[in-house]
């Protein structure tokens, strides 16, 4: 009987192969669709549809105040949740990393499983919450904190709440991963040679966890700088953000060019505020 031996590919094919379907995938659904983004913001057609030419006006037309208030708005709705994400997770991934084995599990469960769920039925929960007889106010109202009912809906306050209970734990376990790596004795030391707890955590948890720290901070800021679905639903559609405007060009009748070229703008103020924030986080904590 004769056996056909396959030739193992040889170790430095590898992990080309393996990586080879997560970049076809990456190209076809990605960079192409991007391509074609920018390239339809600067053809122009004749009413009959026919070619005429390449232009600049799309782009233009979105070169005034009222366009680059709209991606403020995003640039701040994100930073102030990839901040707000920080501040909650870095203590919350500290206990999950140092917490007992048996309780461990526990918690990352706990912390999962809202993404078991539907994404609807997160908003639907905290309108039940937000709400003028809602959770929210019943409690203040019994502890006597307020004399009436509060509107949070519709209220940047809402929209701030919903997009840090989101995206926490995109930041949450980056962090978690580096810190579960990082010896405690490290922070003890740092302790016992006379260093404060700011400078420990500057000098000594921050270094070691900054890998996790910008990874934690850009899969944060980045789909934020875009969201759609959690401003126009806790806002009341009150407030026009990048993804809202986006929305509103691409889905209408015969503005999606619009739509493309104001993508193309709103990404390339992405671009640059990613790397200057990149920048900033490697100028201000020291190591790799």
């Amino acid at each position: 009987m004769n056996i056909k031996f396959i030739p193992r590919p040889p170790d430095s094919e590898l992990p080309f192969s393996i990586g080879a379907p997560a970049m076809l995938w990456q190209i076809l659904f990605f960079y192409l669709p991007l391509a074609i983004l920018a390239i339809s913001s600067v053809l122009r057609f004749s009413p009959i549809n026919a070619f005429e030419g390449f232009t600049f006006e799309k782009i233009s037309f979105f070169l005034r105040p009222l366009y680059f208030r709209v991606i403020l708005s995003s640039f701040f709705l994100a930073l102030g949740n990839a901040l707000l994400c920080l501040v909650v997770a870095y203590p919350l991934s500290f206990f999950l990393a140092f917490a007992k084995k048996r309780n461990k599990n526990l918690f990352l469960f706990l912390l999962i499983v809202p993404f078991w769920t539907n994404f609807l039925l997160h908003i639907y929960a905290w309108f039940f919450v937000l709400e003028k007889e809602g959770f929210l106010n019943n409690l203040l109202l019994k502890l006597s904190l307020i004399g009436e009912p509060f509107a949070f809906l519709n209220t940047p306050f809402a929209i701030m709440v919903m997009m840090v209970y989101y995206y926490l734990p995109f930041m949450v376990m980056p962090l978690y991963s580096s810190l579960e790596k990082m010896d405690l004795r490290l922070v003890e030391a740092s302790l016992d040679l006379g260093a404060s707890w700011g400078q420990t955590l500057r000098r000594v948890v921050l270094p070691l966890t900054k890998r996790g720290l910008k990874a934690g901070f850009f899969l944060v800021y980045i789909p934020s700088f875009g969201e759609f679905a959690i401003p126009e639903l806790m806002g009341g559609d009150k407030w026009m953000f990048v993804g809202t405007a986006i929305a509103t060009y691409i889905l209408g009748d015969g503005t999606g060019s619009l739509g493309a070229a104001f993508t193309l703008i709103a990404s390339l103020f992405l671009l640059v505020t990613t790397a200057l924030f990149y920048w900033i986080i490697n100028r201000l904590i020291p190591g790799k």
